[in-house]
């Protein structure tokens, strides 16, 4: 399921957004200041965040640009009431992927949204690795690579939750017999089919290695 954030601290247009998106299949974590949300983007892999800029404690454009200069690339949609052009600027400055003025169409922001996530919704890309969701296919450099199903479901896991540490239980769960060395074989596998990093985090679990 396609995971959105909301940082929004009014609590009318909150739940309203939030029961609309979820009405329309997303899960959504909402935040209701600056701190909250970046609570949730270091616990949570996100597929979208939605973001107003006037939040207590840490406002929407320092958030996002805390985000971006850590690596993270999420897509990002402002929804302010901002509509200055200086503001307008900034919002792009500091890496949002759409800007959107308050008040708004619930209609319009859902086409936004769709066509925003209409790929990132079945392919996940890392490094010059795509993994096909919804083909359940695994590329490198545009050739095919075989992988077992239980390693592409593992694989798939570190792909969503890259530069987090993955606990070693949320693993065991996608095997059918899991040990501590079976699951060292299968990460084995999949660093050695297609040449990424993942650390083994001692004691904890493991954590690919975030571009």
């Amino acid at each position: 399921m396609i995971k959105i954030l909301l940082l929004e601290d009014d609590n009318i247009l909150g739940k309203t957004l939030t029961e609309l998106l979820e009405l329309e299949g997303y899960e959504v974590l909402r935040a209701k200041n600056g701190n909250e949300a970046l609570d949730m983007s270091f616990d949570h892999s996100f597929d979208l965040m939605l973001l107003d800029v006037n939040v207590p404690f840490v406002n929407g454009f320092d958030f996002l640009k805390e985000l971006r200069e850590s690596g993270d690339a999420t897509p990002a949609f402002f929804m302010t009431a901002l509509i200055d052009k200086d503001s307008l600027s900034r919002g792009f400055d500091v890496g949002c992927d759409d800007y959107i003025k308050k008040p708004f169409d619930f209609d319009e922001l859902l086409i936004r949204i769709n066509a925003k996530l209409k790929i990132k919704s079945h392919l996940l890309t890392y490094k010059e690795i795509t993994f096909d969701i919804k083909n359940n296919t695994i590329t490198k450099e545009d050739m095919i690579v075989e992988m077992q199903q239980t390693d592409k479901q593992i694989l798939l896991h570190f792909l969503k939750n890259s530069g987090k540490i993955i606990n070693k239980n949320s693993l065991f769960e996608l095997m059918e017999k899991p040990t501590e060395l079976a699951l060292r074989v299968h990460i084995s596998k999949i660093k050695k089919a297609l040449g990424i990093n993942i650390q083994n985090i001692r004691g904890i679990g493991y954590k690919l290695e975030k571009i």
